[in-house]
């Protein structure tokens, strides 16, 4: 089963967080990335930019709007995510409880849906599976 944990800070957290070692950080980071591979658990994780290069893309009116970042409204800042390969959530929680975050950080466990979970007989379904197929997804 796929599970992406979704890595959230508050603003505060975030600016708190610019006064740590650098250095530590990563180093964290990077210890917790080996272990989960060396569990041959992590599929993907990527960490994101700051917020203030972001853009929201808006489905409210009939023709997309495009707003740049940062948004004022926002309680909780999406940092980065992994995609893990686990047996069940109760793993993935497991995982997501090892991260070396701090105060005013959390991890969202969310399940990734497998393709073979779509209805098969959907014809932008059956391309997809050829797609994956042929790009080694599968």
């Amino acid at each position: 089963m796929k599970f992406m944990l979704l890595m959230k800070s508050t603003p505060e957290a975030v600016e708190e967080s610019k006064d740590l070692d650098f250095e530590e950080i990563i180093a964290a980071m990077g210890r917790y990335n080996e272990s989960l591979i060396a569990a041959g658990v992590i599929l993907s994780g990527e960490g994101l930019a700051d917020i203030s290069e972001a853009v929201r893309v808006d489905f409210g009116s009939e023709v997309p709007v495009v707003t740049d970042g940062p948004f004022t409204e926002v309680k909780e800042i999406f940092n980065g995510f992994w995609i893990l390969e686990v047996s069940s959530k109760d793993e993935a929680v497991e995982w997501a409880k090892r991260c070396p975050l701090g105060p005013g950080s959390w991890l969202e466990v969310r399940r990734v849906p497998g393709i073979e979970e779509f209805p098969q007989d959907n014809e932008f379904i059956q391309r997809e599976v050829e797609w994956r197929a042929e790009h080694g997804q599968l």
